[in-house]
């Protein structure tokens, strides 16, 4: 099978490998579509991002069952032709977090794409425990673009948003762009969303945003009193210290965004914090019990009944011989994008 092999930062090589055989209790999945997520661009690109080399990237991704290890065929619980979801976490299933259902903090996981080969290739071999059979008339594209739909819906749920709050989403990426539409659904009044780009801006619109602004100063005239709930996903200090600054008196912020430097409040951010008793929440990945969640469910429902809209975020629909162009030029932020699909067997719609 081809698949795209990072060998060293920046060397990223499309080559004929070996097609992956099922263990007893796993499945090969011919890939359908393979999403970009942002984590991709410096684990392909800086040193350090990837855990072993060479590796296949490459996590938000669904596909077809083709084949099935023995136990697996013999439980009847997946058959050949099945449409899945792959959740890119493998969690342990016996450290203390997994225990009590919370996967996402599992201490000693696996991961599709990082730790294990990922989608970015023909044909990826998925443990039982990771296949989300999907209903087959939902587009496998929806399919690969559950996963950041499900870590917006988890950021939502660390909150206590209700019918009525003022909500704000910094950053308008694909994470961004479902926490509008989450918040929405949840009974927000208003949700601004803030990003420096006017491309974007536009997107959140589309998403259903009822205010978008591209500056901090725009963000700060529209906030008035702040916002009761602030979803944070660019994952910049200066997007942190914003989201912090937004929040209204026991006003919420969650923070999905991961950084690559050092957050620092400045002291006014700091005391708004602390007068307005403002509470901050981490959010880290999409899981809960059973695995992989309600919030993996609750998103697939909601794509396959429309009520959750996706093909507007797709800007590019490539192949996988554009793999090394595509991830450089996100690096060096030469083309716009918000959700890059890479369909590795080419099954255009």
């Amino acid at each position: 099978m081809r698949a795209a092999l990072l060998h060293a930062p920046g060397d990223i090589r499309v080559e004929e490998v070996p097609v992956p055989v099922p263990a007893p209790r796993e499945a090969l999945v011919r890939v359908a579509a393979c999403g970009v997520c942002g984590s991709d661009i410096p684990r392909m690109l800086r040193p350090g991002g990837a855990y072993h080399l060479p590796l296949i990237c490459g996590h938000e991704f669904s596909g077809h069952v083709v084949a099935l290890g023995a136990e697996l065929a013999a439980a009847g619980t997946v058959k050949e032709g099945d449409l899945v979801a792959v959740p890119p976490l493998i969690p342990c299933r016996r450290c203390t977090p997994c225990a009590q259902g919370h996967f996402s903090l599992c201490e000693d996981y696996d991961y599709f794409g990082s730790r294990r080969a990922g989608a970015y290739a023909e044909y990826v071999t998925v443990p039982e425990g990771n296949l989300m059979v999907l209903p087959p008339d939902l587009d496998p594209r929806a399919a690969a673009m559950l996963d950041p739909a499900a870590i917006a819906l988890h950021a939502i749920w660390r909150t206590k948003l209700r019918a009525g709050h003022r909500v704000a989403v910094v950053g308008a990426g694909p994470i961004g762009l479902f926490a509008i539409q989450w918040a929405l659904l949840a009974g927000a009044h208003e949700v601004l969303s803030i990003d420096v780009s006017e491309e974007k801006a536009a997107m959140a619109m589309e998403a259903g945003a009822t205010h978008t602004a591209t500056t901090a100063e725009r963000a700060s005239e529209l906030a008035g009193q702040g916002y009761d709930v602030i979803i944070e996903s660019a994952g910049v200090p200066a997007t942190a210290d914003q989201a912090v600054s937004l929040a209204a008196r026991h006003g919420q912020a969650v923070f999905i965004g991961i950084p690559h430097d050092p957050v620092v409040l400045p002291k006014a951010t700091f005391s708004n914090f602390l007068r307005r008793e403002v509470t901050l929440h981490g959010a880290w990945n999409s899981f809960s019990a059973p695995f992989p969640g309600d919030e993996w469910r609750t998103a697939a429902r909601a794509m396959g009944d429309g009520s959750l809209r996706w093909k507007f975020m797709i800007t590019h629909e490539l192949g996988l011989d554009d793999v090394s162009a595509t991830l450089r030029q996100l690096g060096e932020r030469s083309i716009f994008s918000s959700k890059v699909l890479f369909l590795p067997n080419g099954d255009r719609p």
